[in-house]
């Protein structure tokens, strides 16, 4: 296979894992600003446990935290608190601390209903094995371990630039301390429109302002439209 379809390849898995992390993880457990129904959340819940190895209630339980305390003393990966430098390539041993706490995951989850990926033991492992596996399969042992690796350095860096970059540069539309990044949110699945979210965590769609895009919101739209996402509507006041 070429290299510049190997790339290609593991560029597009990489945004899908992106893209199922803002609306499955993010948007749909975590804030409940929309519904995912059968097949499409285990699809999800599948594409995310191969390639990115996240628990999904770890990470509903972190994000939680993370607006309780968004910024201040007890926020898992604050960059007034810790710096922006060491969110921003530290950001998966706050989340892993946080994450590996049970305290956390039974404070911040009591509503979470575990699926039947959830009940592997060890899940991330299994899912690291396999999806690596894949990769191998699609690119031979030395590109598919390599690129398998690549593209989850640059998933965590992604998501770690919002919880770093997204509360210190940028602008605001609402007096909270997260900021929006559009050229950042085309690469984010709309996540760097960090401060309208914020304001509202619980709408489905991020983008409040006219000039403002949300690469996301398209396609909750389309499964919206095939049955397969329910948006739960929340009136916003669109910023001035």
């Amino acid at each position: 296979m070429e290299v510049w379809l190997m790339l290609l390849i593991t560029v597009v898995i990489m945004q899908i894992s992106v893209f199922c992390t803002t609306i499955f993880l993010h948007r749909g457990l975590t804030h409940k600003g929309l519904e995912i129904k059968e097949p499409l959340a285990t699809l999800m819940h599948l594409h995310i446990s191969l390639f990115t190895t996240i628990v999904p209630r770890e990470w509903v339980a972190v994000h939680r935290k993370h607006h309780q305390f968004s910024d201040k003393e007890g926020d898992p990966h604050s960059p007034y608190l810790e710096g922006l430098w060491r969110v921003l390539f530290g950001n998966v041993f706050y989340y892993r601390r946080a994450a590996n706490d049970p305290a956390n995951i039974r404070k911040y989850t009591p509503d979470y209903k575990p699926t039947l990926i959830d009940l592997i033991p060890g899940q991330a492992y299994v899912g690291l094995i396999l999806g690596m596996g894949i990769f191998v399969l699609m690119f031979g042992w030395a590109w598919g371990i390599g690129l398998y690796i690549a593209q989850g350095i640059t998933y965590i860096f992604l998501n770690a630039s919002i919880n770093s970059i997204c509360h210190m540069i940028g602008y605001r539309n609402w007096e909270n301390k997260a900021t929006n990044l559009k050229s950042l949110a085309f690469l984010t699945a709309g996540e760097a429109l960090h401060n309208n979210h914020h304001e509202y965590p619980t709408a489905a769609h991020f983008a409040m302002k006219g000039a403002e895009f949300d690469p996301a919101w398209p396609i909750i739209r389309l499964f919206e439209g095939i049955g397969l996402i329910r948006v739960k509507r929340t009136p916003i006041a669109k910023a001035a």
